[in-house]
């Protein structure tokens, strides 16, 4: 019997790292172009929760390795578990994963960056339209696969992809799945910017620094503003904003600013 030490270890589907301040959460299957199968949709759950509970995390960045950012759920697997007649848990990992991981995506106190190295498919699309920006090599694209395979959305972009580019546009790419690239995706809006693919990296570092070094409880209060009011009346709204502004008000940062506004000084914000 072999011994398992000897063999050789696999690479962690999803990689963590956390740098001054900007936390990077990285799909890490590049030679299945970073589908997820259950371990890749396990680990990125693990990552996105210990990610949002960090404080010393103040940005997340989502991307992948290698010629795609995610092209969604692992079809080889998918297969498998069909031709098993294991169909509960197949489907079970709507409720299992991809709803939790995609909730604590939007739930998080802090901005999400989504750098975009390459194709962004199904559930790969849906995570990155869950993140506030979306920064896109101009060799990427997206596209909303899942009629192609007989199913219908998830990882809810049945709510963000019709808040990015409109109900009609969002009904035609979803029944009519194509890559609609960098340039197009641009101007739908699907893009925040495209980027040259070898500025990528440069482009985005310098974003989520600058994003860590800001207001943290205000830019998660932003977030907060924003996503109840997408579903709740202009009064409700208000008086959400009303509760966040009180809340913000009374943080160090906010009186870090004041006191730099006075002495007409640049603030150094610490997130709290």
């Amino acid at each position: 019997m072999p011994d398992p030490a000897a063999q050789p270890r696999q690479p962690a589907p999803v990689l963590l790292e956390v740098a001054e301040g900007v936390a990077t959460v990285t799909f890490n299957r590049p030679d299945a172009m970073n589908s997820l199968d259950v371990a890749t949709k396990e680990a990125l759950l693990a990552a996105v929760r210990e990610v949002a509970d960090d404080p010393a995390v103040r940005c997340v960045v989502l991307t992948g390795t290698g010629r795609a950012f995610c092209v969604g759920q692992d079809l080889k697997e998918h297969v498998q578990l069909l031709q098993s007649g294991a169909t509960d848990a197949l489907f079970r990992t709507v409720d299992d994963h991809y709803n939790p991981i995609v909730t604590t995506i939007v739930g998080m106190q802090k901005p999400v960056v989504a750098a975009v190295n390459g194709v962004a498919a199904g559930a790969g699309a849906s995570l990155a339209f869950a993140c506030d920006l979306r920064i896109v090599a101009d060799t990427a694209g997206f596209n909303l696969a899942f009629a192609n395979i007989a199913l219908s959305c998830d990882t809810g972009s049945s709510f963000t992809l019709q808040r990015l580019v409109g109900r009609a546009k969002a009904i035609e790419l979803l029944y009519f799945p194509r890559t609609v690239k960098a340039d197009e995706a641009l101007k739908l809006g699907l893009a925040t910017q495209v980027v040259p693919a070898g500025e990528l990296t440069e482009v985005v570092t310098g974003l989520a620094t600058r994003l860590a070094a800001g207001p943290t409880v205000a830019l998660g209060a932003l977030r907060r503003s924003l996503a109840f009011a997408a579903d709740h009346t202009f009064v409700e709204a208000v008086e959400f904003e009303s509760a966040q502004m009180t809340m913000t008000g009374q943080t160090a940062d906010h009186a870090a600013a004041v006191e730099a506004f006075l002495a007409k000084e640049k603030p150094t914000f610490e997130g709290r």
